[in-house]
């Protein structure tokens, strides 16, 4: 009788071990965040949430081959971010702090975020203000040395942010911020894709210095404005201590259904070249999201930019695109997808190759420390076309595995493999670790 007791006594003490490991795995795996999963989350402070701050952060690395690299400069062609082949790069070391506003017509609050990057992406999202070599800004752009050629240090956000009162609650961010233009973003957490398609590597601006105010109409509407100043580029990328007297046009406004599997944004920014240069700068954007089922996601982008009488060229540029995707929710943890791309550089004006060469030019002296080699890809109007297919597996909320093929072509220049193919296949993979 005591031996049977002892058994069914060990049989539920093996039970609730049983579940009491399930638990911590589903934890484990459930948990936003590595440090969160491992008990030793900063944000659960009393200090943070008393003062309602938010420390954050993630880890990106990839590694890619390119099957039409058969030179030795290692780039693969004018795409940026995953720019290098056969090389494990760590795009991105991203921190951030946070003081979330809560936007009401309630009362009046106040906060801000500060982003550093450490990484190989640092130097595609830097405040050049402008790429002429003896006139760009020092906001981000000379805080690590040429010694380091491909990793660097970049700050694509500090800013103060602000909620007025009035009707709904104005939202308004002072200081230096992420474009509000496009679908993809700088952010790797926040991709679906692990490459960056052309509108966003080259029609498109990444950050912006200035007052941006957004405001939600209800449910369905919102609408967004502000000037954007530090660039001669129309607001695009602007700093803190060059061309301040050059102030740009960013807004746009958002429509969402009732029940949020619809939306279309368009949103824009315009202004003028420089101080001295009152030439145009322009352009916009329209992103159509639909929900076609619960799994099923497909997501339209356009873009179109104009640029009239640059000095150094005395010629009117213009670009435009489509991007298409589609993405289809496998289960809770995997999905696939596909992006299809046709992007125009109609003048060959935008897309330079490789993008990281142009990027160094005129930091920290004359020397492009990130191509000492200075390879020439040919450069002139042209259709650039990519279409990839990926898929996103998180075995963990706070791990994410993004492996991806894609093949490019154009049809007028050679801007592969060395300015020697019209074509190229990447295989890329990289793991994103959130903490």
């Amino acid at each position: 009788m005591k031996h049977h007791f002892q058994s069914r006594r060990t049989y539920v003490a093996g039970i609730l071990a049983l579940c009491s490991a399930s638990a911590g795995a589903e934890s484990w795996t459930e948990a936003s965040g590595l440090l969160g999963a491992a008990g030793i989350d900063p944000n659960e402070a009393k200090f943070m949430k008393d003062h309602n701050l938010k420390i954050g952060g993630w880890l990106e690395t990839s590694v890619g081959a390119n099957m039409n690299g058969s030179h030795s400069d290692g780039f693969n062609g004018p795409v940026t971010f995953n720019d290098r082949t056969g090389e494990v790069q760590l795009n991105q070391l991203y921190l951030y702090l946070q003081k979330a506003v809560t936007v009401s017509g309630d009362s009046f609050d106040i906060g801000g975020r500060v982003d550093f990057m450490y990484g190989t992406d640092a130097i595609f999202t830097q405040a050049y203000g402008t790429a002429a070599a003896d006139n760009r800004g020092n906001w981000d752009l000379y805080l690590t040395e040429r010694g380091e050629r491909f990793y660097s240090i970049a700050l694509p956000q500090a800013y103060a942010e602000l909620n007025l009162p009035f009707g709904n609650g104005v939202d308004v961010k002072i200081g230096h911020f992420y474009t509000i233009i496009g679908y993809e973003v700088v952010t790797s957490p926040d991709n679906f894709f692990v490459t960056k398609p052309y509108t966003m590597q080259y029609g498109e601006p990444f950050t912006h210095t200035g007052v941006l105010a957004s405001y939600a109409i209800n449910s369905n509407w919102s609408v967004s404005g502000g000037a954007v100043t530090g660039s001669q580029t129309g607001g695009w990328d602007g700093n803190f201590d060059r061309g301040l007297g050059n102030w740009a046009w960013l807004g746009g406004a958002t429509w969402t259904s009732d029940d949020a599997g619809t939306s279309l944004a368009v949103t824009s920014t315009a202004g003028h070249q420089a101080e001295n240069n009152s030439s145009a700068w322009s352009m916009y954007s329209v992103v159509g999201k639909h929900n076609f089922t619960d799994k099923l996601h497909y997501i339209i982008q356009h873009d179109h930019g104009f640029t009239e009488n640059l000095p150094a060229q005395n010629v009117t540029g213009e670009w435009y695109g489509i991007n298409q995707y589609l993405i289809y929710d496998i289960n809770d943890k995997l999905s696939g997808g596909l992006r299809a791309e046709w992007f125009r550089d109609h003048n060959g004006l935008r897309v330079n190759g490789p993008g990281r060469c142009f990027a160094a030019s005129g930091n920290l002296g004359a020397t492009n420390f990130a191509c000492p080699n200075n390879p020439t890809y040919a450069a002139g109007g042209s259709s650039y076309y990519a279409v990839t297919a990926g898929l996103s597996y998180k075995p963990a909320k706070w791990l994410n595995l993004k492996p991806n093929v894609r093949y490019d072509f154009t049809d007028d220049i050679k801007a592969f493999d060395n300015g020697q193919g019209r074509n190229q296949l990447l295989f890329t993979a990289d793991v994103v670790v959130t903490f």
